[in-house]
């Protein structure tokens, strides 16, 4: 190796002895370590010099749920069958926990013959404890605030014959507003999913035309005043996507719908399928969003133009269209009204 390719080496590791929570290392043979960086000991607790010459001293502080797992993809650093990134627990010292994510990587010469495993162990012990907080929110609004609200909806809705004229038309109020907050706990469930998938949700074929048809059905019966529109049948075809493709329509739906101010809300859906997408729009006849408003509705907290709402809607909207490769953006209806165009790659165009 020449001078110059040594310095920039150990320019490269002196950078990562600066890094809180983060440790290199390298390997040229299996069972030992040629490199540790000092984050090391900020993450194990224990200095680097104890593991670098036996791979088993540093496999007696992984936790032994985790430890045949990191067992294998260390053994097999040199080999094509380790895996380039992976999780485990390790247990300092002191008994606390500590969650690491280990990238690494196999270096060849030109002939294609492994010369040195290098990896990065990154701490995400923070990130795993949000996670379990959200985790720990989703279940108490999926669970616990869903089944009592539909007790309580469904008292309502005993009351219904119970009332006089003047009566019902508040009961009627309070029974559309825990509907919307069960709306609301569907889309806090999808975005905490969401969330903790720190936008790696796997991709796959998923069937346009039923996922469709079942939220447009879901919300007919959810707002049986609002008049639902399909034109055409819808393409039997595969997008890629997956289970949440649901929420997208869910949320252009109901946004349809609840930010219209028409007596009678009209939504109208359509399909297109082309050579490598598909174009999904849905039209309202509401009063339109302002062309200054078009983009930043999709932000994150963002409220539709003169409405009530958290904007998270149309923030996982965004969010997810993204992550499946494909686009949204609003446009204006005519007469009045908004249509949101949603552009999804077709799963044979992408390989999902």
């Amino acid at each position: 190796m020449s001078n110059a390719s040594l310095g920039k080496r150990r320019d490269f590791r002196a950078l990562f002895d600066h890094l809180d929570g983060v440790a290199l290392w390298a390997a040229t043979e299996p069972g030992t370590f040629d490199y540790v960086s000092d984050g090391f000991e900020g993450i194990w607790g224990i200095p680097s010099e104890e593991i670098e010459d036996d791979v088993d001293e540093l496999l007696a502080t992984i936790h032994p749920e985790d430890r045949d797992r990191v067992r294998a993809n260390i053994e097999g650093s040199d080999q094509a069958t380790a895996e380039n990134a992976y999780e485990g627990r390790v247990v300092r010292p002191d008994g606390s926990i500590r969650w690491v994510l280990t990238r690494q990587v196999l270096l060849r010469d030109d002939e294609g013959i492994p010369t040195e495993a290098i990896g990065i162990c990154t701490d995400i012990t923070e990130q795993k404890r949000r996670e379990q907080e959200l985790e720990i929110l989703n279940r108490l609004v999926r669970h616990d605030i869903r089944n009592d609200l539909a007790v309580v909806l469904g008292w309502i809705e005993i009351l219904e014959d119970h009332v006089d004229d003047e009566g019902r038309g508040y009961l009627e109020k309070v029974l559309h507003s825990g509907e919307h907050v069960i709306e609301l706990t569907e889309i806090a469930r999808d975005y905490v999913e969401m969330t903790v998938s720190n936008g790696d949700l796997a991709v796959e074929p998923t069937p346009l035309s039923s996922v469709l048809a079942t939220e447009v059905a879901l919300r007919e019966e959810s707002f049986p005043d609002a008049e639902f529109v399909v034109h055409d049948p819808l393409p039997e075809v595969d997008v890629a996507a997956n289970g949440m493709l649901g929420s997208v329509f869910r949320n252009l739906l109901n946004n349809a719908v609840q930010h219209n101010d028409k007596d009678v809300p009209v939504v109208e859906v359509s399909c297109e399928s082309r050579d490598e997408d598909v174009e999904v729009r849905i039209a309202d006849n509401g009063p339109g969003i302002p062309d200054d408003r078009k983009n930043e509705v999709f932000g994150k907290g963002e409220r539709d133009f003169d409405s009530p709402g958290t904007g998270i809607g149309l923030y996982l909207v965004y969010t997810l269209v993204t992550q499946y490769g494909g686009e949204v953006w609003a446009e204006d209806d005519d007469p009045t009204g908004t249509v949101f165009v949603v552009r999804l790659p077709k799963a044979t165009a992408t390989g999902a």
